[in-house]
């Protein structure tokens, strides 16, 4: 993603890019590389610490694209540092971590963007308007999926470090371990100490649909089901969670639900369903179904949210006109946060009550301490 954040904000005439930071030196120089291929004439600083960026005054903004562990520390610390952050999803590694990034954000007046950029589609911003408007009636159940999981990556053994990469910094926050090449590049979001997964890594772009339309409040249950992978992988090979809210029902699964006709080719998406009908969609399409008439949008639905002019481009804007983008912190903590949830279900194997107002578990010890978890002391940056 790292590379697509180079892409997308280097053909964008109101930004120079000026440093490039990676652990890996050879991914380094290959990111160089591509930049080059852009703008052949380019000259820009690379550093393997994000401290070095984050001290030098004449940068406005960065993007951040580590992986998941890291997002939340680096955000902070760009804040804290008078920096603006369009940051990769998921929002942060644990609860705490992005009830940690909206505190810096607000202290430090600073703007921040989401990168789930299908949030800027057409179609989405359609979908929230037609659900919106009430035309299939009042939604008491949305049923979200994607499919895919962990894969199974054996068992292999430790390796010596790559002379090119720094592992301890690569870990940095998480716990430390040997190095194994599949928990690093590539795959390490099949691994808990990281990630969460496919679960965690497509939450926030079908899950965005139903929080954008709907504002969910006033979450009470998670119930998660799912499998571990065989091999050395422990983010959930498939995983279904149900989230019971006050007046509305919110199910993840790793398949389509198979009472929708259409759905069953669709690898990821959601159904909303109404009072007075359904509508189906994925990120691209849309399906309307009143009194068994299908619809791919309804005339009589005014067009009310502005368009995006792109979610890069919504950013920079952003950042020159000091109004928080369309995926800002707020927003995305509110929408991220029952997906760390359902993944503390799933490790404890059972039910949990949530405390909304108070953002804890009810009466749980043991699920309340895997809201946070505690950095390692060396990389405890903030």
């Amino acid at each position: 993603m790292g590379n697509a954040h180079i892409r997308w904000f280097a053909n964008l005439p109101e930004v120079e890019i000026v440093a490039l930071c990676d652990v890996d030196r050879n991914r380094l120089a290959e990111t160089y590389q591509r930049l080059q291929k852009i703008h052949p004439n380019t000259k820009v600083d690379t550093y393997s610490d994000f401290r070095h960026i984050l001290e030098r005054k004449d940068i406005d903004a960065i993007t951040c694209a580590t992986p998941d562990h890291w997002h939340a520390q680096i955000a902070c610390l760009a804040f804290e540092a008078g920096k603006d952050v369009y940051g990769e999803k998921p929002l942060s590694y644990d609860v705490y971590e992005g009830r940690k990034m909206l505190e810096y954000c607000r202290k430090y007046n600073r703007i921040f963007q989401m990168g789930n950029q299908i949030h800027a589609g057409e179609n989405f911003h359609r979908v929230v308007e037609l659900i919106r408007s009430g035309s299939i009636g009042t939604v008491n159940k949305v049923h979200l999926w994607k499919t895919g999981g962990a894969p199974n990556l054996g068992n292999p053994p430790p390796l010596p470090v790559p002379a090119a990469l720094d592992w301890d910094m690569w870990l940095g926050p998480a716990p430390y371990t040997a190095y194994i090449p599949e928990k690093c590049h590539g795959t390490y979001r099949y691994f808990l100490d990281y990630s969460g997964g496919v679960f965690a890594d497509f939450w926030c772009h079908i899950a965005d649909i139903a929080f954008w339309a709907l504002n969910p409040q006033g979450l009470k249950k998670i119930s998660a089901r799912g499998k571990a992978p065989d091999g050395i992988a422990d983010a959930p090979e498939w995983i279904e969670v149900d989230y019971e809210y006050e007046d509305l029902d919110i199910s993840w699964r790793p398949a389509p639900p198979k009472n929708y006709a259409g759905t069953e080719k669709m690898g990821i998406g959601a159904v909303f369903e109404g009072s007075n009908g359904i509508l189906l969609c994925d990120y691209d399409k849309r399906e309307i179904v009143i009194n068994g008439e299908k619809l791919e949008d309804l005339a009589s639905v005014a067009q009310t949210l502005p368009r995006s002019p792109g979610h890069q481009q919504n950013f920079v804007n952003a950042v020159k006109s000091r109004i928080q983008p369309e995926s800002n912190l707020e927003y995305a903590r509110q929408m991220t946060l029952p997906m760390h949830l359902g993944l503390i279900s799933y490790r404890l194997e059972r039910g949990l009550e949530w405390d909304a107002a108070n953002e804890k578990f009810v009466n749980d010890r043991a699920a309340n301490r895997l809201l946070r978890r505690k950095p390692r002391k060396k990389w405890d940056l903030l």
